[in-house]
């Protein structure tokens, strides 16, 4: 089993940054995957960014330029920085793992609001 614990959501106004973080706790080991998905109102979850363990990574096409999907040196933390947010940002942010035999995890989530 793996845990997952996201924090760093808040309210921010347009334009603004925010970075979130997430730290995995329990069976880790060998070459994993590490990311963030996002559900905003009335939308189904979607891909964000991922990040492998050799950080390779990939974002969603509305955030590349924008957000910055980054891993601990331990490899057991992934941080979602967020930069220029804009209200469509606006969603509950879960962060995603994926074990070298496919098993998915997800958190909680920390909600992330862009308002003025």
């Amino acid at each position: 089993q793996v845990q997952l614990a996201e924090s760093g959501g808040d309210l921010v106004q347009p334009g603004g940054s925010l970075r979130l973080s997430c730290s995995a706790s329990g069976i880790i080991s060998g070459g994993y995957v590490m990311g963030w998905d996002r559900q905003a109102p009335g939308k189904e979850r979607e891909l964000v960014a991922r990040i492998t363990t050799d950080k390779r990574t990939n974002y969603a096409d509305s955030v590349k330029g924008r957000f910055a999907i980054s891993r601990g040196r331990s490899g057991n933390m992934v941080y979602l920085q967020m930069n220029n947010l804009n209200p469509d940002d606006t969603a509950v942010y879960y962060c995603y793992f994926r074990t070298f035999f496919s098993k998915e995890y997800w958190g909680q989530g920390t909600q992330v609001t862009v308002s003025s």
